[in-house]
C-alpha cells in the first residue's frame, strides 16, 4: 500500500478511475454530478496496491487554517483494509504542512464511523442531503507541523 499525492496525469487517471467505479458505477451518479465541480488545480491522494489504485480523496482549502478532505472514495473489494484511512492520514500531512489546523470531511451518516476511529467529531446539527447521500459534517484539529512548531 502506498499513498501518493497525485500530481502527474496517470495518477490523477487513477484517482478518477476509484471515483468513477465508486460513485458513478456502486451509487449510480451521474459523471457530472461526480466531477462536475473539480477544477485543473485540485489536489487529489490516491492510495496503490502495487499498480492498482483502489482509493482517493480530494484536498480543499478554505483559508484561515482550514481545509475540507472531500470526495473519499475506496473499491469496494479494499474497504475494510486501511487504504481509506491511509489516503485520509496522507491528506491530513499534505494539508498540514501548508498550515491547516482544522479540517472538516462531509460523511455519509452511514459511514460516520470510519471518521470517527481516524479522530473526527461529527456534528449533528450540520446534516445535509437525504437517503443513501444523507450527510453529517465531521471536523478534526490538527497541531502544528514540525517546521512550523
Amino acid at each position: 500500500m502506498k499513498a501518493i499525492r497525485a500530481t502527474e496525469e496517470w495518477q490523477k487517471a487513477g484517482v478518477h478511475y476509484v471515483r468513477y467505479v465508486t460513485m458513478c458505477q456502486g451509487f449510480h451518479v451521474t459523471l457530472e454530478m461526480e466531477f462536475g465541480q473539480d477544477k485543473p488545480d485540485d489536489q487529489y491522494v490516491l492510495v496503490m496496491d502495487g499498480d492498482d489504485p483502489v482509493a482517493t480523496c480530494r484536498v480543499h482549502y478554505l483559508g484561515d487554517g482550514k481545509g475540507q478532505i472531500e470526495r473519499v472514495a475506496t473499491l469496494p473489494q479494499y474497504h475494510g483494509k486501511h487504504y481509506g484511512a491511509a489516503a485520509i492520514t496522507e491528506a491530513e500531512n499534505w494539508m498540514r504542512e501548508n498550515g491547516v489546523t482544522q479540517i472538516y470531511i462531509n460523511s455519509r451518516t452511514a459511514v460516520v464511523g470510519f471518521y470517527e476511529k481516524l479522530g473526527y467529531t461529527p456534528d449533528y446539527n450540520q446534516v445535509t442531503g437525504s437517503g443513501t447521500f444523507e450527510c453529517v459534517m465531521t471536523h478534526k484539529g490538527l497541531a502544528a507541523s514540525k517546521k512550523e512548531a
